[in-house]
């Protein structure tokens, strides 16, 4: 399916030329049938000769229905500007290309009705006057087709037109994330809420589990059922007009300008910095003024960043991201101020006497480097969901990649340095830094990117600390006593120095832990008071394999030729390493 929406002066035939295209009737209530007047968006589709399926949102032209035609527009990138004929230009034509502009629509045609009341003349001054107003716009070069609902006159050339303007609309993705803005919520009796809006990217099926955000704050949601065109559908892509049926949530808790998102894949603000791509300069616009983006609108506040950029404030979280268009109005009127183009979603706060001029200044020039700098390091997955395009060769333009992170080089280098730094200067006996203390003494964003840091140190994490694995562990005083042990040790492997000749040697347990850490013995049993060397699991493992197998715990001390109060934290030590296996009661074998 293909979505183009409607727009221009009230009164030039909107409703009857997608009813003359459709056999459908868009206006949906019973007030706009008795007034003739469309005040709310309308939905009718149809299909064209090429087999393509065309749906149209009708829009309302009067000027006091300004944002239900937005909320109907700004979703959708392809439209049928219509003027008729016979009047040619108008204001609301004027307000509505306006809106066209602001929201950057490049796809479109536009249509002459009412031909038939209109002279030849008449018709080639029209023409003439919409080729010098849409000059220099993104529809500067659409096909203008005169056409006459009441007569179809033209009605076969513009539905051929309509076919060729939709064969040359760049593919919209399936598998983007979705973000589904939504126009409309209703209840049907037996299946609960139902919404509906138009799917521009991405693919829903039933079963989904969707991120709704709201007014209300943001809550996952269930789809119960998809329709398009009031037919079930299993899974349903891009570009539709799509109904989801939503479970366990209330119709009046979801509104117009409410969104449904692939959970985890968009970044929420409610301040963002933007340029001002159409008629206005940034310090002529009011600081108080209504935002349209997709079908919401909300009052929002607006600051100046020099001549050529604002930042907008608004009310509440919205899913937004770089290169996205907001149009924004004089609460109250129906005037289209300016477009502009977000740049970026999550800005730094402003402070400071001329903070917004330099700002600015900074906007004109942002890239994804930039960003990447500004926060010295941000998890690439944020990037993507704030809009950025990342270069293929991030090294190349001055980032550093860690895992799932980008650092800024001097950020990365910064770290690093401070990072070998604290570890040369550790206590000879406390060697390296605890990784969580690494953590908060840099400052890190997240303590994730300590991994990376470590790596590009050349340093290594081990038993909780971050140490130099070249560097050799200087036990100062202790030197002397350790070395004692060894020499005991290598003598008699398995008789662990007593309590009181560790105290002879003057190793307490810090002495101890800083000889454990450099590898030169281990501690065993509960209160880490059996010392070995390091290779004594496999030097017993040797002696005991050469035994009756099962064997007691008394013929492993007597093979092992020590006592029990060694034995046992040993034996204990060889079945945490799988070298022995416990069988029932006090038997073990050698595995």
């Amino acid at each position: 399916m293909y979505v183009v929406a409607t727009a221009g002066h009230v009164d030039h035939g909107k409703s009857t030329l997608v009813r003359a295209l459709t056999g459908q009737d868009p206006d949906r209530w019973d007030e706009e049938k008795r007034r003739g007047l469309t005040i709310d968006l309308g939905f009718v589709w149809t299909t064209l000769a090429s087999g393509r399926n065309v749906a149209f949102v009708d829009v309302p032209g009067h000027e006091r229905f300004i944002g239900n035609m937005l909320a109907g527009l700004a979703p959708v990138n392809t439209v049928l500007f219509v003027i008729a004929a016979d009047e040619g230009w108008q204001q609301q034509t004027e307000d509505h290309f306006a809106a066209v502009r602001a929201l950057g629509i490049r796809h479109g045609l536009v249509v002459l009705t009412r031909a038939d009341r209109a002279t030849a003349e008449r018709l080639a001054e029209v023409r003439a006057q919409v080729a010098r107003k849409l000059e220099g716009s993104g529809l500067a070069d659409a096909e203008v087709i005169a056409v006459s609902a009441k007569t179809s006159d033209g009605m076969a050339e513009l539905r051929a037109a309509l076919d060729r303007m939709l064969a040359g609309l760049p593919h919209a993705d399936p598998d983007a994330a979705v973000r589904m803005w939504l126009d409309r919520s209703f209840s049907i009796t037996g299946a609960g809420t139902v919404v509906t809006g138009t799917l521009t990217a991405g693919t829903v099926a039933v079963g989904d589990q969707l991120e709704l955000v709201s007014k209300h704050g943001e809550r996952t949601v269930e789809v119960r059922g998809v329709q398009s065109e009031e037919t079930a559908q299993g899974t349903i892509g891009p570009v539709n007009r799509v109904a989801l049926n939503l479970r366990s949530v209330d119709k009046n808790r979801i509104h117009r300008g409410d969104a449904l998102l692939t959970p985890g894949a968009w970044w929420l603000t409610q301040t963002l910095d933007a340029a001002v791509v159409t008629r206005a300069k940034a310090t002529e616009l009011p600081r108080e003024l209504a935002v349209h983006v997709g079908t919401a609108e909300l009052q929002g506040r607006l600051r100046a960043l020099g001549e050529g950029f604002v930042r907008v404030h608004l009310p509440r979280r919205l899913p937004l991201r770089r290169g996205d268009r907001m149009v924004l109005r004089a609460p109250g009127g129906h005037e289209v101020l300016a477009g502009i183009e977000i740049v970026d979603v999550d800005p730094p706060e402003l402070s400071g006497r001329g903070a917004g001029k330099r700002r600015g200044d900074e906007l004109s020039a942002l890239d994804a480097a930039a960003e990447v700098a500004r926060y010295q390091a941000v998890r690439r997955a944020d990037l993507v969901k704030q809009g950025w395009r990342l270069p293929e060769d991030v090294a190349q333009a001055g980032m550093i990649e860690a895992g799932g992170w980008l650092l800024s080089r001097p950020a990365a280098k910064r770290w690093v340095a401070a990072l070998r730094e604290s570890v040369a200067t550790a206590p000879a006996l406390n060697p390296g830094v605890a990784r969580d203390a690494a953590v908060n003494a840099l400052g890190l964003p997240d303590a994730e990117l300590i991994t990376g840091l470590v790596a590009a140190a050349g340093l290594v994490v081990k038993d909780g600390r971050i140490v130099d694995p070249r560097a050799k562990v200087d036990l100062g005083p202790a030197e002397e006593g350790i070395a004692q042990i060894e020499e005991w040790l290598a003598e008699e492997p398995f008789r662990a120095p007593e309590a009181d000749e560790l105290a002879d040697l003057k190793l307490g347990p810090k002495q101890l832990a800083a000889a454990e850490r450099a590898g030169r013995i281990i501690r065993l049993g509960s209160e880490r008071s059996v010392i070995l060397l390091p290779d004594a699991p496999q030097r017993a493992r040797a002696v005991l394999g050469g035994i009756e197998q099962p064997f007691t715990l008394s013929q492993a001390r007597r093979a092992l030729d020590t006592t029990r109060r060694i034995a046992v934290p040993l034996l204990e030590h060889l079945d945490g390493l799988g070298m022995t296996r416990r069988l029932d009661g006090n038997l073990r074998v050698v595995r």
